[in-house]
């Protein structure tokens, strides 16, 4: 099916069918959690297979359990979401109603990337169903065989008159972007999410762009170095560091490299679990971290599986220019708190910062000077699983937000609705009008 026969297709049902009401919406949904849980293990097996080494228990919780934990909640909340909200009018209007109401956008495109291709295609379906919407989902043709497990997902839960799978490579994806949906999200990198966006634009589509950048990890003076070290070295090992809010970059004030570094190693977390993706992946982060010093956490394993590896860069190296998403994390010493905000002001604005040790003045003091999609303390990535909690980038990391309420808000239209009354003060001002009303124009607009 191409992108065209696909937003064809989902067109003509929706004319044909109409609006998805609240309650069918919480059906599908729930069928949608259902199939998901059914086809787990086969999920797992196909990413396994797809990367050559990806961790089962990986994929069931940051795959399959984020997108059930999504559908889960908004069945929860949906009702309460689509309620219309009534808005006060102002006494001229009088006896005049007013309320505002969410209704579907229409049809949502979805491009989702390879390094969490199943949570990163079905949360915003989850959204877009919530919100009454059919959708078009376009797989990473990098994990083939979830790619088919997902359309599988899709026709079995959903029907192919609410969703639609759109299977291939760069040029399908290109053509993809190119249709005139009524919202297109799209996951990836920031190069190709410009890209995007500028092919949308063409058909004035609003876009969700998750895409990446340098989440810094902050270790303050205050911070326990022990525990700040295992709980960045756990945010990084998931998916062998191939997320877009893995800790990128350590930033040190108060500590030592050497300090850290031994903190590091005492936490016995060294080799990931996972695997690198594939075989240009491999290539790219070695042409990345040529010229650096790199202490590994653990002997590398078989086939791409890479160990955790600290990085000591000179200063304009690529490992802090660059986002790094994989298994090696940059360590850089900053006099103070100032010196750090400048680091992080200075690049694109990051999908998250992670604080550790931060006292409640340092904090606000972060989140008042740098511009970010999260701000976090004391742990990381995790916040990126709560189903509540609105997810999404500002600048070169992304626009929009999406996950519970707001992938709600995003995917929906609020239209206002308004019931006039027969009569009202303001129409005194109605043409043909009398002559007291120049005298009582000019006596409102006069400055109290």
């Amino acid at each position: 099916m191409t992108p065209a026969e696909a937003l064809a297709t989902l067109r003509a049902a929706e004319a044909r069918d109409g609006r998805i009401v609240v309650e069918q919406r919480r059906l599908l949904l729930l069928r949608l959690a259902d199939a998901l849980l059914t086809h787990a293990e086969a999920i797992a097996a196909a990413l396994d297979a797809d990367y050559g080494g990806r961790s089962r228990l990986e994929t069931l919780l940051a795959d399959v359990l984020c997108a059930v934990d999504a559908a889960r909640y908004a069945r929860r909340h949906v009702r309460s979401w689509a309620k219309p909200r009534r808005v006060a009018v102002p006494y001229p209007f009088w006896p005049t109603r007013a309320h505002e109401e969410p209704v579907p956008k229409g049809i949502i495109g979805i491009m989702a990337p390879w390094n969490y291709p199943v949570q990163l295609a079905l949360v915003p379906v989850v959204d877009a169903i919530a919100a009454g919407n059919r959708v078009a989902v376009k797989p990473s043709e990098g994990t083939p065989r979830c790619a088919a497990l997902i359309a599988q997902v899709l026709a079995e839960a959903l029907g192919p008159d609410i969703a639609a799978t759109v299977q291939g490579g760069p040029d399908v994806a290109a053509d993809f972007a190119a249709q005139p949906w009524d919202h297109l999200v799209f996951t990836g990198g920031t190069t190709t999410g410009r890209k995007v966006a500028e092919a949308a634009a063409r058909n004035l589509v609003p876009v969700t762009l998750e895409l990446g950048g340098k989440c810094p990890a902050l270790v303050l003076p205050g911070a326990d170095l022990a525990r700040a070290a295992r709980d960045i070295l756990v945010g990084k090992a998931v998916n062998a560091g191939q997320t877009c809010v893995a800790p990128d970059t350590v930033l040190l004030l108060g500590h030592t490299p050497e300090a850290f570094a031994a903190s590091c190693r005492a936490t016995g977390i060294g080799l990931p679990e996972t695997a690198l993706a594939n075989d240009a992946q491999a290539a790219r982060l070695d042409r990345l971290a040529e010229g650096a010093r790199l202490e590994r956490l653990a002997p590398d394993g078989a086939g791409r599986h890479r160990a955790l590896a600290l990085a000591f860069p000179d200063p304009g190296h690529a490992l802090l220019q660059e986002e790094i998403f994989g298994p090696i994390l940059p360590v850089l010493a900053l006099p103070d708190l100032p010196a750090a905000i400048a680091w992080v002001t200075a690049r694109p604005s990051p999908l998250a910062v992670y604080l550790f040790g931060a006292a409640p003045a340092e904090a606000e003091q972060v989140a008042h000077s740098v511009r970010c999609g999260a701000l976090v303390q004391d742990r990381a990535v995790e916040y990126a699983a709560f189903p509540a909690l609105g997810f999404g980038g500002t600048g070169h990391s992304g626009s929009g937000r999406y996950k519970g309420l707001a992938g709600f808000v995003a995917f929906s239209t609020i239209r206002a609705r308004v019931v006039h009354g027969k009569w009202s003060l303001s129409r005194i001002f109605d043409l043909p009008r009398k002559n007291f009303a120049p005298r009582l124009i000019e006596r409102l607009v006069r400055k109290r």
